[in-house]
């Protein structure tokens, strides 16, 4: 690495709140440094997650912007010694991810394939560990039927992957619009329903739910006797005692992170299977668009209102999506 490189400005995405509607403005500043344990990454992908676009939406105060990063190491903190400069990786960044320069925790860090894109890597990695640990948490067996909420979403097309894989007779895609259905269908829907929709082809043995708020009401209502919902969305929710009682069922949370720096060898075993079943093609991602890094409130705004059929991906004007 040139370490003259640090002084030239880069590239950076922020958020401010302005008297006014939250906005996103792009930014040049110093290429960041990374502390110990941390590597530097030049970012050729960023995964836009659901958490930082309603965190952006909620206003009142600036936020970082968080996300799924894959590129190339181009700088070691102290004290790292299981990467090297020129290694391509992907991780989630908790701040200042959408830049064309990100510092990534090496706990957080998963090698690239050398046959895989930084896009394949930020719309399988998190995603797919995300619907991974749903879905195990729902303690799913044979034969079962799966309801999957946000199912266009980048961690939905994995989790009906994953419940089509794992032997669920039935696997039920809940999405916002009916112009979705035959994009879920062709990754493994038997059958589509739409949140409006009076009649959810209730019941299921197991749900997993990315969006909560005030669909998780009818998700719970929506499960079979001794049914599990397993919640991983930030969209929060209350839930019913009494729905719980009536059916015998529970409702389970899951977070990907609680794994990430409770269980890493379990983490990491789960990384291995993600490339392993992606090669295999039994995981397939799905990618919506890839957007310029200056235009991510366009990003943001396709997530918003539910358009997107699959991930979100912005691409810094330096990267080569290798």
């Amino acid at each position: 690495m040139n370490l003259d490189e640090g002084e030239v400005p880069v590239l950076r995405i922020r958020h401010r709140v302005d008297g006014g509607p939250d906005m996103l403005f792009a930014e040049e500043v110093d290429r960041p440094a990374p502390g110990a344990g941390e590597m530097l990454i030049r970012v050729e992908a960023v995964g836009v997650t659901l958490p930082t676009v309603r965190k952006a939406r909620a206003g009142g105060e600036p936020v970082t912007l968080g996300g799924e990063v894959a590129g190339e190491i181009v700088a070691l903190g102290a004290g790292v010694t299981d990467f090297s400069p020129g290694d391509r990786v992907t991780g989630l960044c908790f701040a200042d991810a959408y830049a064309e320069f990100a510092v990534l925790n090496t706990a957080m860090a998963s090698p690239i394939p050398l046959d895989a894109t930084a896009v394949e890597a930020v719309a399988l990695v998190r995603s797919g560990l995300v619907a991974r640990g749903a879905y195990e948490a729902a303690r799913p067996e044979s034969g079962e039927s799966v309801l999957v909420t946000a199912a266009a979403s980048g961690v939905g097309t994995l989790a009906l992957q994953y419940a089509r894989a794992g032997g669920a007779s039935r696997v039920v895609a809940a999405v916002s619009s009916a112009e979705k259905a035959d994009f879920v269908r062709g990754l493994g829907a038997d059958e589509v329903v739409r949140y409006q929709d009076a009649d959810w082809g209730a019941p299921y043995d197991v749900i997993l739910d990315g969006v909560g708020g005030d669909l998780l009401g009818p998700a719970v209502r929506s499960l079979a006797t001794g049914g599990r919902l397993v919640a991983y969305s930030s969209g929060g929710g209350t839930v019913e005692a009494y729905e719980l009682l009536a059916r015998g069922a529970s409702v389970i949370g899951f977070q990907i992170r609680a794994i990430a720096t409770g269980n890493p060898a379990r983490y990491d075993r789960w990384r291995r299977e993600l490339w392993h079943l992606h090669a295999a093609g039994t995981l397939r991602t799905a990618v919506h668009e890839e957007i310029p890094l200056a235009d991510a409130a366009r990003a943001h705004a396709l997530i918003e209102q539910r358009r997107n059929l699959g991930k979100v991906v912005l691409v810094p004007p330096r990267s080569s999506g290798r």
